[in-house]
């Protein structure tokens, strides 16, 4: 059997435990959650978003749905609820800072808050592969700052309780800094982001902003940048530390007041974004990140997760 064959044969064995995992119930005492439990999914409509949306709703939680077409929201949402779970759904670009704001006015008024937010919404690395400069801005615009300006607009918002508030981040294996394949080789760079005590979010910009100049320049080949989905991995890169750091940050809020943050791989899902070319199911993809939302152990935080598990950033 060939290394292709024999991944392939490791990851529906993998699948194939999810599923397993997936039908075995949270106990009564695990169960911390309940009807007045509030979940946001960013980008729900479609996909990875609207799977965990679906399964956090099974699980009794009040979902909110959004959706940066408000009408594709709607449709999005008659599907759960014909099938008896609690989904509403509200117009969101994360993109748009008054969008942002119009929500949480909105969810705010009408929910008193949320108690877990899932930052889904993003783009895929089919779309600027090409590393041009309005790809490259899109893409780190969408992925590493609308989910920053979620985080920052959410967390006024997330409510006090002893379980503490969540946050899971969608992510990616590309953006790993220890990763074997495709991995940041500029070495003062990796320095800065695995520091985790010096990290800070205008290191993080900086890191960025110093990518997006090179892509301007056409200096990026050079910069020792991951050479795969180049604008894509940066764009995870930086999700990835902005999780590490805010973890920091969170874990000094008092008892009652905690938000645990982490971030995870749903890995190649088959979903439109993909062209359907995953290796993985949806409702696999999901799994990670509806397990995250839900976590009883207190304790985990700041950490990247891929099938369950905790891998190295």
């Amino acid at each position: 059997m060939g290394h292709k064959e024999k991944s392939k044969e490791r990851k529906e064995k993998r699948s194939q435990e999810i599923s397993l995992l997936r039908t075995i119930p949270y106990s009564d005492h695990q169960r911390w959650w309940s009807k007045d439990t509030v979940a946001v999914v960013t980008g729900g409509n479609r996909g990875i978003g609207f799977e965990i949306s679906r399964q956090l709703a099974e699980h009794g939680l009040t979902v909110i749905l959004t959706s940066r077409d408000a009408s594709v929201g709607v449709e999005s949402i008659k599907v759960l609820q014909e099938g008896g779970l609690d989904v509403a759904c509200h117009q969101l670009d994360i993109l748009d800072s008054s969008s942002i704001n119009q929500f949480a006015e909105w969810l705010q008024e009408n929910y008193g808050g949320l108690d877990i937010l899932v930052n889904n919404a993003g783009v895929n690395f089919n779309v600027g592969s090409d590393n041009s400069v309005e790809n490259s801005r899109k893409v780190i615009e969408t992925n590493y700052y609308g989910t920053k300006r979620m985080i920052e607009a959410m967390i006024p918002l997330m409510k006090t309780s002893t379980a503490g508030a969540r946050i899971v981040n969608v992510s990616a294996r590309l953006g790993r800094l220890n990763g074997k394949r495709n991995r940041l080789e500029n070495e003062a760079l990796r320095e800065q982001l695995s520091d985790v005590e010096s990290l800070s979010e205008e290191v993080i910009d900086g890191i960025v902003s110093t990518f997006l100049q090179q892509v301007e320049d056409g200096t990026w080949e050079s910069g020792g940048w991951p050479q795969k989905f180049t604008d894509y991995s940066v764009s995870k890169l930086a999700v990835n530390a902005y999780t590490r750091f805010m973890a920091r940050k969170l874990s000094e809020r008092p008892d009652g007041q905690k938000i645990y943050i982490n971030c995870y791989c749903p890995g190649s899902v088959k979903t439109a974004l993909t062209g359907y070319a995953g290796s993985v199911t949806v409702e696999v993809g999901a799994d990670t990140g509806v397990w995250l939302s839900l976590l009883p152990d207190q304790a985990i935080t700041g950490k990247f997760f891929a099938e369950r598990r905790e891998i190295n950033f």
